[in-house]
């Protein structure tokens, strides 16, 4: 178990190059390989990062939509640092509908969830808690995504991939399935990429 933590503590190159440009987590590379490869963020779009801490999507995206767009970053934990005058940080639950600051710049062109439980050290427990932070995601992205709109979200492979992918394509016309090079090589994260959202009533 110890081995496993220092093993991800470790610096490796993505994380040093993450650094180097001003980012706190290697994870922006993930998102950055995502938009490369589906053409995803666009100047002027209204974006929403749900579980946004430490903050390296939502620097990204902030950057990527430009001064035109609007991004919501949203997450329990603070995130730190300036995203850009675009930008607006809440500090509270990702996922409850409830929250009136959830749907701040809503209706979203765009969703982001990188949300991942807290692993536990059961495969079992790990991926079904997994499957229920992605849904919850997808049910935000169906409440508040513009018509047209994309979402990505992040999940644990498991017995319940193929129910979250149906989820992503009741909702969505073009769906895919990438497992980014800057993910760990022993790691078990996919990211469903939904575009297109379809015109479904609430």
């Amino acid at each position: 178990m110890s081995k496993s933590k220092n093993l991800y503590q470790r610096a490796d190159s993505f994380t040093k190059a993450a650094k180097a440009q001003g980012y706190p987590a290697r994870s922006v590379f993930k998102l950055e390989e995502i938009d490369h490869r589906v053409r995803l963020l666009k100047s002027g779009q209204r974006v929403l990062d749900l579980g946004a801490a430490p903050g390296s999507w939502s620097m990204y995206a902030a950057k990527k939509i430009g001064p035109s767009g609007k991004l919501l970053a949203i997450d329990l934990s603070e995130i730190q640092g300036s995203l850009g005058p675009n930008a607006h940080i809440v500090q509270g639950d990702a996922l409850s509908l409830a929250s009136d600051a959830l749907a701040m710049f809503a209706p979203y062109d765009v969703v982001l969830s990188d949300m991942a439980p807290s692993t536990s050290g059961s495969k079992v427990a790990d991926q079904a808690r997994s499957f229920e932070l992605f849904m919850r995601a997808v049910e935000i992205a169906r409440a508040l995504g513009a018509p047209g709109g994309s979402f990505v979200g992040k999940i644990f492979m498991g017995e319940d991939f193929t129910k979250a992918r149906d989820a992503v394509r009741a909702l969505f016309s073009d769906v895919r399935t990438i497992k980014p090079d800057g993910t760990r090589a022993s790691s078990v994260e996919v990211f469903i990429i939904g575009q297109g959202r379809k015109k479904i009533d609430a």
